[in-house]
């Protein structure tokens, strides 16, 4: 019989149903699961033996080309220029310069180039700064069942990395490059960064996803970038639980975060720290011994700010961030 962790509260999904707020404690012997969508904050049910689209995937391998690059800044805000890959009159033609700070935001599973990840940190680095904001919207991979996004994140990250390289052709320095990604966007940006060796300054994970990447060797890591910081805000649920950057946050003990009764809302805090902490910079937290003692709220080590935009960060180690219940927390 399948066992299942359930977790205190229920959440309300579509159509007025009811269903319970829980997924397997990423234990991948689970056949079934739920999965909290980005673009839509409700819960999917998930089948580890559902059919993976291995048509849709191979076709992910024809490379950056089949993906929309959206690029904002603060003389474009809201309305993108399109970038195509290998196409420079695309950039010529663009309010991009290699001459700033570039940002790639990519969003989760269900999401989309306009969901509110996007938007809230769009918004949130062009008033901190005058970087280019480049929003990479692979909703039609994202919105295929879960295990065949699983499966085409590798590829469709590795796409982004060919993407970059293109860039760093055309003298948009690696050392100017930060990439945010959220729940599967944090394994993409992984897999992007390891494209290049490496050599990107810094990635930022946001709660990457859970179930089905604690063995998975494609997963985020601390060698994808010269700096990798990630933030856990539903680890064990539907974030992962292990430290797999170069500095690991685990704010609010990492697991339940104030406000939430919900493992959803819990889960998208991520994102929306990281909008706050890039607005004003103000979530520091104490280094931990272990992920026991964040949990714990031990942790009374040296202070660190968690997320921010700065790409000359150069602390690591496990920290707790406690904030507050409402933005900008």
């Amino acid at each position: 019989m399948l066992s299942f962790l359930f977790l205190l509260g229920l959440h309300i999904a579509c159509h007025g149903s009811i269903i319970p707020d829980f997924v397997t404690l990423n234990k991948d012997s689970e056949k079934y699961f739920y999965f909290p969508g980005d673009g839509d904050n409700l819960l999917h049910f998930v089948n580890i033996e559902e059919t993976v689209d291995v048509k849709f995937i191979e076709e992910l391998t024809r490379g950056p080309r089949k993906y929309s690059y959206w690029l904002f800044t603060r003389e474009n805000p809201t309305t993108p220029n399109i970038l195509i890959y290998e196409d420079t009159e695309s950039i010529l033609e663009s309010n991009f310069s290699k001459h700033k700070d570039t940002v790639f935001l990519v969003h989760g599973w269900f999401g989309n180039g306009v969901n509110e990840m996007n938007l809230m940190l769009t918004d949130a680095f062009l008033k901190d700064g005058d970087v280019n904001v480049i929003v990479l919207d692979w909703s039609s991979l994202a919105t295929k069942n879960y295990v065949t996004a699983k499966r085409g994140v590798p590829v469709l990250g590795e796409s982004l990395g060919d993407f970059i390289r293109w860039l760093n052709m055309m003298d948009v320095s690696f050392d100017k490059i930060h990439l945010v990604g959220f729940s599967l966007g944090a394994h993409l940006v992984g897999n992007a960064g390891r494209t290049v060796g490496g050599q990107v300054k810094r990635i930022t994970g946001l709660d990457p996803a859970g179930p089905l990447w604690r063995n998975d060797e494609n997963k985020l890591r601390r060698t994808d970038a010269l700096y990798v910081e990630v933030i856990h805000t539903n680890a064990a649920l539907y974030g992962i639980t292990e430290t797999c950057g170069d500095v690991d946050f685990y704010p609010n003990g990492g697991s339940s975060m104030p406000g939430c009764w919900f493992n959803v809302c819990s889960h998208s805090k991520g994102y929306e720290y990281m909008a706050a902490s890039v607005l004003h910079d103000h979530l520091v937290g104490n280094e931990c011994d272990d992920i026991e003692h964040a949990y714990n709220d031990e942790c009374f080590g040296e202070v660190y700010p968690m997320g921010n935009s700065d790409l000359k960060k150069f602390r690591s180690g496990i920290f707790r961030v406690n904030t507050g219940k409402v933005f900008p927390f």
